[in-house]
């Protein structure tokens, strides 16, 4: 008895595709031979079978499938497979002991873990299944767990932390319309150095080089203003960094920005931005009619301060695999970066800041 049965308009062009395809799977294609045999081109089992040299079991088995799931059932069905060799909580014993540190293990001297210092840890604990070196690191990976691996953390101890910030933030995203807001800070130990051959530009297929030997010429320092509302910078390049130095630079930007009648600087907490006794700062202040604010970031986050990222623009356009014959070169060149930036490339920032890592409680607590 011939059985047959037709499909649909779109489950034959699903068909053709599979069949035209040279990216279907053969498994794939063998299948869907079969149904267009059937189907389509209205041959009996029996044949379908012989042609494709397998079984009329198969033959029916694919038609039954097609039948009751379509085009998608010529795809194969989800299989338990093996069942796994470590349970869940085991893996998450690895991870709770990769989260710890190996001094808690018997390994003081360690200051981080490897897979074969994890795998002898796991070994000497009697309550746990020996895990092999392959499996921990799958667990890992699988987790996205790299016990390994440490970045660099600052973590600011300022008791007043969230009020500074709070208060720097709120002049960044509403600065006062008659005030003019600084950031200032100093960018020393800058190196005149010059390499000791030219530096081969990259061509086609071919990476820059440049001399690994160099020669030194002196340093300079580096003292600068952010105009945070217009992005302009206020620079000077200076042989020394001592309280003299910042005390004449604030002079020369106190007479550049002589026209304002308020001035907010936002600066860091180094000892030389304090008045100490002497009380420079004070009677700076007094000397300019008190147009000056000063407003300190929290101890150990300068990062707040956005001169800090025209600074990273400084570095990496103008002084990295530079060659400077002279500090006298070195400031010039320097000072020229600064003068383009502030004629063509400047602008302000759109300063962000994410929260308040380890002053918030609630974080803490999550």
């Amino acid at each position: 008895m011939l059985f047959t049965f037709d499909a649909s308009t779109e489950q034959r062009q699903k068909l053709a595709n599979l069949l035209r395809s040279g990216k279907t799977e053969v498994r794939i294609q063998f299948r869907a031979q079969i149904i267009w045999s059937l189907a389509v081109l209205g041959q009996s089992i029996a044949k379908v079978a012989r042609q494709q040299q397998t079984s009329k079991k198969t033959v029916r088995k694919w038609r039954d499938r097609f039948m009751s799931d379509g085009v998608e059932g010529l795809r194969d069905q989800p299989r338990p497979g093996a069942p796994p060799t470590y349970t869940i909580e085991e893996r998450c014993e690895v991870i709770a002991i990769a989260c710890d540190a190996p001094k808690h293990y018997g390994f003081g001297e360690r200051p981080q873990w490897t897979l074969d210092l994890l795998v002898e840890t796991i070994e000497a604990e009697h309550d746990l299944k020996p895990m092999s070196r392959s499996s921990i690191h799958r667990t890992l990976i699988h987790n996205d767990l790299k016990p390994h691996k440490f970045q660099m953390w600052l973590h600011s101890k300022d008791p007043h932390f969230k009020e500074k910030v709070n208060s720097i933030v709120s002049l960044y995203l509403n600065p006062p319309a008659d005030t003019r807001v600084l950031c200032i800070d100093e960018k020393t130990g800058i190196q005149a150095l010059e390499r000791k051959y030219e530096t081969k530009r990259p061509k086609p297929g071919v990476t820059g080089r440049f001399e690994h030997e160099y020669m030194r010429h002196g340093t300079q320092s580096l003292f600068a203003s952010f105009d945070i509302q217009t992005g302009e910078v206020f620079a000077q390049c200076r042989s020394g960094r001592k309280a003299e130095d910042i005390q004449a630079f604030m002079e020369d930007l106190a007479e550049h920005y002589q026209d304002d009648t308020n001035i907010t600087v936002i600066w860091d907490n180094l000892n030389i931005h304090y008045d100490e006794p002497s009380q420079r700062w004070t009677t700076f202040n007094q000397g300019h009619a008190n147009t000056f604010t000063f407003v300190y970031t929290p101890i150990h986050a300068s990062w707040m301060n956005q001169i800090d990222i025209f600074f990273s623009i400084l570095q990496r356009r103008c002084l990295k695999h530079a060659s400077f014959h002279s500090v006298q070169d070195l400031a010039e060149k320097v000072m020229a970066f600064i003068h383009r930036w502030n004629e063509t490339d400047g602008h302000p920032f759109e300063w962000m800041f994410k929260g308040y890592p380890m002053q918030n409680a609630e974080k803490e607590a999550a």
